[in-house]
């Protein structure tokens, strides 16, 4: 795949700083199982031992790395997040195969009426794998606790739309299910009474929250919803998927083209110094608009994990002083 996108750095009117960057924000878009290459990025990125986290904002799939990472950093350091990371990715993909087979079986016989039913009908006892897969590897106590970076975690508030951030000193496992919560999936989750959907309607990811929250002058965005589609969408299915994935960049075009705007105009101290990174999905794994974000299949998910490593070497070569200069 075209990876030349893949390192985008806005240097803006700043003063070339050396690379790599010794800390960093992160903004961890969400996508499904397209997450997996964000759990490869994150994975490379703790190879790196000299790089620290100062913040990081996520919704949906990113906001469930998120939360590994910084579960994994608290228990035992840099190897303990990979372990958590790929332990949960590994898990949720055992999990699919234990029921694709079955669930397949009943869609085919079922998928009519399936079609016209809401989460509240065709499971009303809204049973669902990423609570027992965030419980087994997230002790949230101690994360609210010992939080080792800002979280930003963003969910999408039903009765008005907006955007809503949980952060670390308050985060609970129904906070990451209501940023992860498709609501034609899933039921809504309520939060102190308050119903919430997934966080990429709103914000995907929080990006100008985490540009106000951080102290870093670096913010590297992890995009993995695809921007591009190479044909026109036809069949009700895949209309439905192109709307979704337009509607879920939607919102963190809008707010880059922001930042960049304060950037230009040195809108602020801390904008001033800010330096923009950007890895995304589409740019390493080829075909990746073709793909379905609810695919768990193992080797999928661990192309897009190796996938997800490749992209930050080269974002590391080509962010160099001798790449550096481009526009995002």
């Amino acid at each position: 795949m075209n990876s030349q996108n893949t390192a985008l750095t806005l240097v803006g009117l700043q003063e070339r700083r050396p690379w790599p960057p010794k800390r960093v924000s992160l903004a961890l878009q969400g996508g499904g199982s397209f997450g997996a290459f964000t759990a490869g990025v994150l994975d490379r990125l703790l190879d790196e031992p000299a790089l620290e986290f100062d913040a990081i904002s996520g919704s949906s799939a990113g906001a469930v790395n998120a939360v590994l990472l910084a579960s994994g950093m608290i228990s035992g350091g840099r190897a303990e997040a990979q372990a958590r990371l790929r332990g949960f990715w590994n898990r949720m993909s055992a999990s699919a195969a234990a029921t694709s087979l079955a669930a397949s079986a009943i869609g085919m016989a079922l998928s009519p009426v399936l079609n016209s039913l809401s989460p509240y009908q065709f499971n009303p006892f809204n049973i669902d794998p990423l609570r027992d897969a965030l419980a087994a590897e997230v002790d949230f106590a101690k994360l609210r606790a010992e939080a080792p970076m800002k979280l930003l975690i963003g969910a999408t508030r039903v009765s008005d739309g907006e955007l809503r951030i949980f952060e670390a000193s308050e985060l609970t496992i129904e906070m990451v299910l209501a940023s992860a919560c498709l609501p034609l999936v899933h039921h809504a989750v309520e939060v102190a009474g308050e119903p919430y959907w997934d966080g990429g309607y709103a914000g995907n990811p929080p990006l100008i929250p985490l540009a106000r929250a951080s102290d870093a002058s670096d913010l590297l965005i992890v995009r993995t919803t695809p921007t591009v589609s190479g044909r026109l969408p036809k069949t009700k299915s895949e209309i439905a998927r192109r709307l979704e994935r337009i509607q879920f960049n939607a919102t963190l075009n809008a707010e880059l083209e922001a930042l960049k705007l304060g950037i230009r105009l040195r809108a602020t101290p801390k904008l001033r110094r800010l330096r923009i990174g950007m890895i995304s999905a589409q740019d390493e794994f080829a075909g990746l608009e073709d793909e379905s974000q609810a695919d768990l299949g193992r080797e999928f998910l661990d192309r897009l994990w190796r996938s997800g490593r490749d992209a930050v070497e080269i974002w590391l070569e080509q962010s160099s002083p001798a790449g550096r200069g481009r526009a995002a």
